[in-house]
């Protein structure tokens, strides 16, 4: 017993061998492991799309029966996907499956060929390496002929004028099956894939030697690439709100000095004072129109400087882009290197990874 002021009392009881903390200490770690660990984002952010200084056309009616979703968050509901190939077609709609179109088309061929090898039941069939293939208003080149398409490919950001869209046993000229194995299979199998007997392994991994076979091809270091979900033939909530979109990005682009490219095959398809523009078949998420994708070519810098751009080598996906929202992307992702975070769907660098906040 120990004496204390006013009388004897009960000393207090000492904690016993091996105890660390009191209940007051446990109390207050519990309440800090609740507090939200921030973490940066993966690139600079603006938080909301600024409003627009220049003028724009109304937001067209959505067709009834087709609402847009304007409450889901937006991050994280882009598809994961390896790379995406842009063929260049021409035209401005496609029926709702892609490979049903362009009979007679070297681009059609190029899509069935693609999915033929690529998809289930395919020489290259892989569900871990999943190669978004989509069509586009992009003109073909000049130079593309009966047997051959022209293509963009993301996020390797090259562009292919001539790709053979035939298939053969022979292995004195490239064909399509060539194109896959330079550029659309993978550097490295998932581990799921590796359970495969061992003579799969060769047949599923990307031959980096092939690429040779197409000396065509031109590497983008400079033209950025707005791509804008336009495909009417599978749902018309992309096919209304994409040509406000496409030709307001046009108008804002050209007013920045940037001249947009209408046609694919010219010569001089990559440089600083250019941009490409084009409408796309379904990527998914037709409730979230407009879907734009914007890449950033690997040589782009910022504004007049020869600063390396903040988002180099990436392709952002945003949703719910209205024409208003048009000048705040140009200004703030394409020429400023930051991203919308209210309309951020996702994104993907040049190695393939997908980018989240």
């Amino acid at each position: 017993m120990r004496l204390r002021p006013g009388g004897w009392r009960p000393a207090a009881r000492l904690p016993r061998r091996g105890t660390t903390r009191s209940l007051s200490s446990s109390n207050c770690l519990s309440r800090q492991r609740r507090i939200p660990i921030e973490i940066p984002p993966p690139f600079p952010v603006t938080k909301t799309c600024p409003n627009p200084n220049c003028s724009y056309p109304a937001t067209p009616s959505i067709p009834e029966g087709l609402p847009l979703d304007n409450d889901h968050p937006l991050n994280g509901t882009m598809a994961a996907y390896a790379q995406q190939i842009v063929v260049c077609t021409g035209q401005r709609d496609w029926t709702s499956r892609i490979e049903d179109d362009g009979k007679g088309q070297s681009w059609g061929s190029l899509v069935r060929g693609l999915k033929g090898l690529m998809g289930r039941g395919g020489p290259y069939a892989d569900p871990f390496n999943n190669v978004m293939i989509t069509n586009s208003s992009l003109s073909p080149s000049s130079t593309s002929s009966s047997d051959t398409a022209s293509a963009f490919l993301f996020p390797s950001f090259k562009y292919f004028p001539s790709i053979p869209t035939h298939t053969s046993n022979s292995k004195s000229s490239p064909d399509l099956s060539t194109f896959v194995q330079a550029f659309l299979l993978p550097t490295k199998l998932s581990p799921m894939t590796e359970t495969l007997p061992e003579p799969r392994h060769s047949d599923l991994l990307r031959k980096p030697q092939l690429a040779s076979s197409f000396p065509d091809a031109v590497e983008l270091e400079h033209s950025p690439v707005v791509l804008i979900c336009g495909h009417g033939g599978r749902d018309m909530r992309c096919g209304v709100m994409a040509p406000v979109l496409e030709e307001q990005f046009r108008r804002v682009l050209e007013a920045r000095g940037l001249s947009t490219l209408v046609d694919a095959s010219d010569s001089n398809i990559d440089s600083p004072g250019r941009a490409h523009i084009g409408l796309i078949s379904h990527i998914g998420g037709h409730k979230y129109a407009g879907n734009v994708i914007v890449y950033i070519p690997k040589g782009m810098k910022y504004g007049d400087s020869s600063t390396p751009h903040p988002l180099a080598g990436k392709g952002i996906w945003y949703g719910r882009i209205e024409p208003k929202h048009v000048e705040g992307v140009v200004e703030e992702t394409i020429l400023g290197g930051k991203v919308l975070s209210d309309h951020f769907r996702g994104g993907i660098d040049q190695n393939g990874d997908i980018l989240r906040l």
